[in-house]
């Protein structure tokens, strides 16, 4: 197989995904083009127009399959390079351009929305990390295309909707035979990017709730962090430093050292308000460590009621649990991620993008 992947704001882990699909079908021919991801709106209009004259002789190569990102402008990349109107296309969508939180500060969302909805049109198949991502985008089509004053042909959400399925990005993560320590300060990470769509005013809550009941935790705060943080990261240093529950601040370079880290800790906490397949919580979950998320977005998915909340009172209450069960050498639950695993995973990659080559070539 010739596989063309194009991913035209490949943030880290679209970088992940790509990478990992790269060196688990290594015996496959792949070819790949990447934009950076940074200028939003230029970048999900203008990579069609980039690549068509930058990347022409690439562009027109001999492919069984492209594999592009909902990012990629396929619609327009397909008309200026005809060649690529003839070649089977999958579409995967790591999130869509319908279900942001209210508030989130993005420049041409309605652009970025036609797109999307033109390129799902234009592809052969649809792929999704999640029912809720492939959800949420159906919806989100339906109702932005209600609101259009005329010329709305009917039955565009069943064609995408026919052609669509769930596939998550696979979880691959190094071996670690280090696991937490029986007894003592219950471990708890909080491990996502520092933006206001992650929900740090949540995190800030819980923390000083669960600092309040004078119970023993250790909480490391990490994740990429950017030029402009949300304010509540400044209080929130603040006061674990003064309950002494300070544990590592700050993003951590070296991939081994953050699994190695999660390895060591109990709980992962999330307190998103925008997470489409919630990679690093499934990473912790890998490492050993019991979730903690919120009863929303993709979360009912893929854990048990035991593992959710819905305010941080609840999660507050499950952490005062978890820490008694620690000082006590208990065990906590564990969540079962082994369905994520690059093993399973790309065996269904395989078979979906071969199925989709083949498909084309038939008809």
């Amino acid at each position: 197989m010739r596989v063309l992947l194009l991913s035209a704001y490949e943030a880290f882990s679209h970088r992940q995904w790509r990478e990992t699909l790269q060196r688990g079908l290594a015996d496959w021919e792949w070819f790949s083009l990447t934009l950076p991801p940074r200028h939003f709106s230029w970048r999900i209009r203008g990579n069609p127009l980039q690549w068509s004259i930058a990347e022409r002789e690439t562009l027109e190569r001999d492919y069984d399959l492209v594999l592009a990102t909902s990012m990629v402008d396929l619609a327009t990349l397909r008309g200026l390079v005809p060649s690529l109107a003839s070649v089977p296309t999958l579409l995967y969508f790591h999130e869509n351009q319908f279900a942001y939180p209210e508030g989130r500060h993005r420049h041409g969302l309605l652009e970025a929305q036609m797109v999307s909805i033109y390129s799902a049109l234009a592809a052969d198949g649809l792929v999704f990390n999640s029912a809720f991502n492939r959800d949420s985008f159906l919806y989100g089509c339906a109702a932005l295309l209600q609101g259009m004053p005329d010329a709305v042909p009917p039955g565009i959400g069943e064609v995408l909707a026919a052609k669509s399925r769930v596939l998550p990005v696979p979880v691959e993560i190094p071996d670690f035979d280090a696991r937490s320590t029986p007894g003592g300060a219950l471990q708890l990470i909080w491990n996502h990017r520092w933006e206001y769509d992650k929900n740090p005013d949540q995190l800030l809550e819980i923390a000083t709730l669960l600092l309040d009941e004078d119970k023993e935790f250790t909480l490391h705060v990490v994740g990429q962090q950017f030029r402009e943080q949300p304010d509540a990261f400044v209080p929130l240093k603040e006061r674990l430093e003064l309950g002494g529950a300070l544990g590592h601040w700050g993003y951590i370079e070296d991939r081994r050292d953050y699994f190695s880290l999660l390895a060591s800790c109990d709980v992962a906490l999330s307190t998103s308000l925008h997470d489409f397949q919630g990679l690093s919580m499934l990473e912790a979950c890998a490492c050993g460590c019991a979730p903690l998320v919120p009863d929303r977005l993709v979360y009912p998915e893929w854990f048990a009621a035991e593992f959710r909340y819905r305010d941080s009172a609840a999660a507050v209450a499950v952490l005062r649990d978890w820490c008694s069960r620690k000082a006590l050498e208990q065990a906590l639950p564990v969540a079962d991620v082994d369905a994520f695993s690059p093993r399973l995973l790309l065996e269904d990659y395989r078979a979906l993008m071969r199925s989709q080559a083949q498909r084309n070539s038939v008809s």
